[in-house]
């Protein structure tokens, strides 16, 4: 008969098994996979666009509980900067250029983003380096591909599927533009009766800015 200790060992053997065994063969919990980061509902970004080496520097305004964001666009050595780009969530934007009184407007049928627009549906992608930052990357509807810091979890860039890509300079949450000037299309963006004045497009690549994606509950 074996003594006392090493029967009690291999009684807590057969019922719990070999913890040394049970080590091996079961690694650690992995980490839960990382979610993006919700958009502040107000905030104000500088990017810095390039488009097929076409440069461009934007200031974007996003105001989630006003229903609406602007984008105030200097295209490189433009003479007639700056250009603006006004979206609403009732799905109309204007794009004009106070420097020549020209404007154009689109009803797109899509509202302005939520805060948590690429939560649904994204694809984690893992951490990759992204303008020197070590960044959390998710893929949207094979749309667009979205850089977030992984210590910070500011937004660092943003490409899409056309190669239009957005490096974020500066963001600034809470950040609110007051001047309700800025907001308001011009006069000459309206036709007789308020009705929308779609003038013929001038020949600047206006679309990309921010993406626009219908989300599930829009309709």
């Amino acid at each position: 008969m074996p003594p006392f200790p090493l029967l009690a060992v291999l009684l807590l053997l057969l019922c719990h098994g070999d913890p040394r065994a049970a080590a091996a063969g079961n690694p650690p919990d992995q980490p839960p996979t990382p979610t993006p980061t919700p958009w502040p509902h107000q905030f104000h970004a500088k990017l810095l666009m390039d488009y097929k080496g076409n440069l461009s520097l934007a200031d974007l305004w996003y105001d989630w509980p006003g229903g609406r964001n602007l984008h105030v666009i200097r295209y490189q050595l433009a003479a007639d900067a700056p250009y603006y780009d006004a979206e609403w969530n009732n799905g109309t934007s204007f794009f004009y250029t106070p420097a020549r009184r020209a404007c154009r407007s689109a009803a797109v049928g899509v509202g302005i983003l939520r805060p948590d627009w690429l939560a649904p549906g994204a694809a984690y992608l893992g951490r990759a380096q992204a303008d020197g930052f070590d960044c959390h990357v998710w893929a949207k509807a094979d749309f667009i591909t979205y850089y977030e810091d992984a210590q910070t979890r500011r937004p660092v860039k943003w490409v899409f599927y056309t190669g239009r890509t957005a490096h974020v300079m500066s963001f600034e949450p809470g950040a609110v533009l007051e001047d309700a000037a800025q907001w308001q299309a011009p006069d000459y963006c309206f036709a007789a009766g308020n009705d929308l004045a779609s003038e013929p497009a001038d020949g600047r690549d206006d679309q990309g800015f921010i993406p626009r994606i219908r989300m599930p509950s829009e309709g």
